[in-house]
């Protein structure tokens, strides 16, 4: 059997930023209709029927200056994207293309790749991509943010092999597991049936395998839907990080503040209890509907091919787990608000109870005092 070569494919990094609370995405649109800025549209999934699985808010996806990049011995100009969500994520995508290559080129091309932007850690142009992008989209960025969490991605995509091939066999044919992994040593029997348990074909002639920080995509119909999903799932944990950490930090200056507000009990301890609840509520409030959105961005309706794959890369990535823990700080966060309510509307019934018993007093004293006279 001859050797599989990769005829035409591509390496796509991805690196997300939550850069505002939210993002208008409309105002951009006008911003961008100056065509020496480039081409701004709505992202929609190709494939996928609309009943199926699609955008709830559609992102807005705007090309950007091409990124040259200098692979082995291949100067490369190469496409850049971001799309842009509404609720304040940006994803950056550097698309590099390749032809004509043996497995093991290609293997070797993707890691090399993600050794040069690829990888969280090490010199890499996101940064400069990002400054530029905030200054482009001024005042379409609500509240801006300035947060160091990111989210990366990379996928390693074949859209033709030398000659026809059954998705269902690549893996008997290639080694997945080293553009999977990045790993060059041997991976124990176990390790990669783990690695390879996500594994999705809807035609005999495609094949998706999803995990935690990179995909293989073999779509000989240029479909980008999947990259898409992952992109988006991506996104969606990035969301839920932020907020994660933001309410990480707010509980413990919550209790703190909780517990001044009791130790300076006075006539003013129901404005102050009152204060720190709608404080709490506009937070609980702000946080819900940012993560409403980031949870809803996808309406997935049909248990589909997309949905399947969606649904996969969202378990790989922990989204569920990490949607939890944001849903529990905020039961919290409610809890409180509620009891300090409660103590604010005790406070003023105090206060209340004692103006009235003064007033009795007062009523009482000036009696007296006319029967005297």
């Amino acid at each position: 059997m001859a050797e599989l070569r990769v005829q035409s494919g591509a390496v796509i990094a991805l690196r997300l930023f939550d850069i505002a609370y939210s993002i208008d995405l409309k105002r951009i649109e006008s911003l961008w209709s100056d065509h020496t800025k480039g081409v701004a549209v709505r992202s929609s999934l190709i494939s996928a029927p609309t009943k199926a699985i699609s955008f709830e808010v559609p992102p807005l996806q705007i090309s950007l200056d091409p990124l040259t990049l200098t692979v082995g011995e291949a100067r490369l100009s190469c496409p850049v994207t971001a799309r842009l969500y509404d609720f304040g994520v940006v994803s950056l995508s550097v698309r590099i293309p390749t032809t004509g290559m043996s497995w093991e080129e290609f293997t070797g091309f993707t890691n090399e790749v993600d050794r040069l932007i690829g990888s969280a850690s090490g010199e890499n142009p996101w940064r400069l991509i990002l400054d530029r992008l905030r200054k482009d989209l001024g005042s379409a960025l609500h509240r801006p943010t300035s947060s160091l969490l990111q989210e990366d991605h990379l996928i390693a995509v074949v859209d033709q092999w030398s000659e026809p091939v059954i998705g269902a066999d690549l893996s008997g044919r290639i080694d997945l597991i080293p553009i999977l992994t990045g790993e060059h040593r041997s991976l124990s029997e176990k390790a990669r049936a783990d690695l390879l348990r996500q594994s999705f074909s809807y035609y005999d002639d495609d094949l998706v395998v999803v995990t935690w920080d990179r995909a293989f995509i073999h779509e000989p119909r240029n479909d980008s839907d999947v990259a898409d999903i992952i992109e988006v799932a991506n996104a969606q944990l990035l969301e839920f990080r932020y907020y994660d950490q933001l309410l990480n930090e707010e509980l413990p200056r919550m209790y703190e503040l909780i517990r001044k507000a009791r130790l300076t009990r006075n006539i003013l301890s129901s404005r102050r209890f009152a204060n720190l609840a709608r404080k709490l509520h506009t937070l609980v409030a702000e946080v819900t509907e940012l993560t409403e959105k980031a949870e809803n961005v996808l309406q997935v309706t049909g248990d589909v091919y997309l949905a399947r794959i969606y649904q996969a890369t969202l378990e790989n990535l922990r989204v569920p787990a990490v949607s939890a823990a944001v849903g529990k700080k905020l039961s919290i966060i409610r809890d409180t608000y509620s009891a300090l309510f409660g103590e604010a509307s005790g406070a003023r019934s105090e206060l209340l109870e004692l103006a009235i018993i003064l007033l009795i007093v007062i009523e009482i004293v000036i009696m007296l005092l006319g029967g005297r006279a």
